[in-house]
C-alpha cells in the first residue's frame, strides 16, 4: 500500500535530499550585488554592501551581510574598518583571507591617490590632497606626523611618515625634517598629521613646531606650503588660519 502524503493539499514537496542540494538564499543576493556594482558603479552601494562584497572572501558558505553591518557598528564606519589594524579585525571575527582583502583594498586606494598627486601640482589639486590625507591617517588610533616632499613644480616626490606617537602627541624633530628634504632634493614641503580625537584644531605645540620648521627650511631654499591637520573627515590648514 503506498504511503500517505503527509503534506496538506496533496503532491510531494522537496525532500531532504532535494533541499541539501539547493543553493543558500544569499547566493542569489551576492550575484545581484555584484551586478549592481558592475552595472551601476560601486558608488551605488551603501557602505555595508560595499563591505559585504569585500567580505565574500571571508566565508563563501555564510551570509556575510550581518558581519558587514556588525563591523561598521563596531569600528564606527567604513573608513574606520579599512583603517583598523589586523589584530583588531581578527578580534572582530575576520579570518586571514578577509583581513588581507581589506588591507589590500586600502593600500590600492592610497597608491591610486599618490599616483594622481605625482602627475600634477599638489597645490592645484588641493581637494585630492585632502582626500588622500584623510584616507591615509584621519582614522588612525594614534598621532602620526607625515611629510609630503614636492619638486619645483610642486608635484609629489615622496610621502613619508616621520614619526608615530601616542593618542595625543607625536614628537617632531625639525633637524630631521629639513635633512630629509635636502636628501630628496625637495623644493617644498607640506606637513600633515592627524588628531585621533577627530578635532583638527591646532594645538600650541602644533603651531610652534610649524614655525620652527618654516624658519629652519627657509634659508635652505625650502618652502613650507602648509601644515594640514586631519581628523575623521575634517581638516584644518594652518596657512588658511594665517599661521604660516
Amino acid at each position: 500500500m503506498p504511503a500517505k502524503n503527509p503534506r496538506p493539499g496533496g503532491g510531494r514537496g522537496p525532500g531532504l535530499a532535494d533541499m541539501a542540494g539547493a543553493a543558500p538564499h544569499y547566493h542569489g543576493h551576492r550575484e545581484r550585488l555584484r551586478q549592481r556594482l558592475i552595472e551601476a558603479g560601486a558608488e551605488s552601494l551603501p557602505d555595508y554592501e560595499l563591505l559585504e562584497v569585500l567580505l565574500f572572501a571571508n566565508d563563501s558558505r555564510r551570509d556575510v551581510k550581518p558581519l558587514a553591518k556588525a563591523l561598521i557598528d563596531r569600528f564606527g564606519g567604513f573608513p574606520e574598518v579599512l583603517s583598523a589594524n589586523a589584530d583588531a579585525l581578527r578580534a572582530a571575527g575576520l579570518r586571514e583571507p578577509a583581513v588581507a582583502v581589506l588591507k589590500s583594498v586600502r593600500e590600492a586606494a592610497l597608491r591610486l591617490g599618490k599616483a594622481e598627486l605625482r602627475e600634477r601640482s599638489v597645490l592645484g589639486s588641493w581637494d585630492r590632497l585632502i582626500a588622500y590625507c584623510n584616507a591615509h591617517i584621519a582614522y588612525g588610533q594614534v598621532e602620526e606626523f607625515h611629510l609630503l616632499f614636492l619638486d619645483r613644480k610642486n608635484a609629489l616626490i615622496a610621502h613619508e611618515r616621520q614619526q608615530r606617537g601616542t593618542v595625543d602627541h607625536t614628537p617632531v624633530y625639525t633637524r630631521e625634517v629639513v635633512k630629509r628634504a635636502l636628501e630628496l632634493g625637495a623644493s617644498a614641503l607640506i606637513l600633515v598629521h592627524n588628531h585621533p580625537s577627530g578635532d583638527p584644531t591646532p594645538s600650541k605645540a602644533d603651531i610652534a613646531v610649524t614655525t620652527d620648521i618654516v624658519k629652519a627650511a627657509a634659508p635652505l631654499g625650502i618652502t613650507v606650503h602648509d601644515h594640514v591637520i586631519v581628523g575623521r573627515g575634517r581638516h584644518t590648514s594652518l596657512r588658511d588660519l594665517g599661521l604660516i
